[in-house]
């Protein structure tokens, strides 16, 4: 089973741009519906993609720097890092099939 990490402001640099593995990032917040949609297709990701991917989240209620400095204006919204670098961007709730088809794309390089 994988794991899903919890990002912050004060771990984000280190677990997410310095990572040799690509991350996806799961922006959300404990107030947002279609957050608590996206999350068991994330958790699915997880483990599907273990040693592949990276998977975790940030709350951006409790992380305001990190969702500032991406620009997080509406949530979900999920990042695809790759050698600290954005190279996907998913915002709002999109079915499991679009997910994978960008991770696959981001993985491929």
């Amino acid at each position: 089973m994988a794991t899903e990490f919890e990002f912050t402001d004060t771990n984000f640099d280190q677990e997410v741009l310095q990572s040799t593995t690509p991350v996806l990032v799961d922006f959300w917040a404990p107030w947002c519906g279609p957050c608590k949609m996206v999350a068991p297709l994330v958790a699915e990701i997880s483990t599907e993609y273990a040693g592949k991917l990276k998977v975790g989240k940030v709350n951006t209620d409790d992380n305001q720097a990190v969702a500032a400095r991406y620009g997080i204006m509406s949530i979900p919204t999920l990042m695809i890092f790759r050698g600290g670098e954005v190279v996907a961007r998913i915002v709002g709730f999109q079915p499991k099939q679009t997910l994978t088809g960008k991770i696959d794309a981001a993985l491929a390089g």
